[in-house]
């Protein structure tokens, strides 16, 4: 058995480049199976939570023809943060490797370096484009744990907003803007949310989420708890690019409308717009509060039920065509 060495899509501005990933022990489990089926994709699920880090293992990253080494932290987690010194924009490959009893084991990954356009795009994941039943903890881990990645579902109408904001104000075909999947879900769920997105076809995207978890008790309270690791993370991707407008969308099931809230009144003048999806039968009354106040600050919002009326939303404010 030999270690297993999972990269995750990076990004980069004009002077830095950030990639990450984690390193595991050698483990018998197999890797998540996109297409098992009842128990079989419970065990596979369950499993993705039962995963061992492995901490201060060496890391090495190729970049500009030189080898960059870093180690894993205490949770098996490893960040390069690193200066950039290239010409290249929209997706660009990278490479990683770790060293085992003599042997290289060498994965690749993509990183984005936006073309200069004024748009960036952040979305949460959970009942904001995928049906999670977050409001129903009991039917959410029915749903993780006996539905495979092909059958779970997509809000209707999602995929041609998400489409049309990630192409939105580019004159060439094939350039995107900065897209961003900030979500309170583990990493042990990385995989699962990139085939998901894939599937669907969803603006290929940076995937932001929680510190892993490595336990089955972990596993029942995924993607809850509290939620300043999706505030620190949104007003990271603020900083780093600090010259884009911002969409942000979400839903009112937990803490998006107050994070945007909170996030748009540090940057007065860089969210752009917010959109917040509805998931119970009626408008939250202190959701309408919070984006009431948000339009008093300049802020676009729409509290809408279904994506139809984002998009129409979206139209009459100018974001798309």
């Amino acid at each position: 058995m030999k270690p297993i060495l999972k990269l995750y899509r990076g990004y980069a501005n004009e002077q830095e480049l950030i990639v990450m990933g984690h390193v595991f022990k050698p483990t018998k489990k197999k890797d998540y199976d996109f297409l098992s089926k009842n128990f079989r994709n419970a065990t596979s699920t369950i499993n993705m939570f039962r995963i061992k880090t492995q901490a201060n293992a060496d890391v090495y990253l190729k970049h500009n023809n030189q080898q960059i080494h870093t180690k894993t932290l205490v949770d098996g987690y490893f960040k390069f943060c690193i200066p950039l010194n290239q010409d290249n924009y929209g997706w660009v490959d990278y490479e990683v490797s770790i060293v085992f009893q003599n042997k290289t084991i060498t994965t690749k990954e993509s990183y984005i370096r936006p073309e200069v356009g004024n748009l960036g795009i952040i979305s949460d994941i959970d009942d904001t484009f995928l049906v999670s039943y977050t409001l129903n903890p009991l039917k959410k881990i029915y749903h993780l744990l006996f539905k495979n990645v092909a059958s779970r579902q997509i809000f209707e109408d999602v995929v041609p907003h998400y489409q049309a904001l990630s192409s939105a104000g580019r004159s060439n075909e094939g350039e995107q803007n900065a897209f961003f999947y900030v979500s309170s879900s583990e990493w042990n769920l990385y995989r699962f949310i990139v085939k998901f997105t894939e599937i669907h076809q969803l603006p290929k995207a940076v995937l932001l989420l929680k510190d892993i978890k490595t336990s089955l008790t972990n596993f029942f309270w995924t993607g809850r708890g509290g939620h300043n690791h999706k505030f620190e993370k949104i007003k990271h991707i603020l900083e780093f690019y600090p010259n884009l407008k911002y969409v942000l969308i979400g839903d009112d099931s937990q803490e998006d409308p107050f994070l945007y809230e909170a996030i748009s009144k540090i940057f007065p003048l860089t969210v752009k717009a917010i959109y917040i999806r509805q998931t119970g039968k009626r408008k939250k009354e202190k959701v309408l509060l919070a984006l009431n106040n948000l339009e008093t600050l300049n802020v676009a919002v729409c509290y809408f039920k279904n994506s139809t009326e984002a998009i129409a939303h979206s139209k009459s404010i100018g974001l798309i065509s």
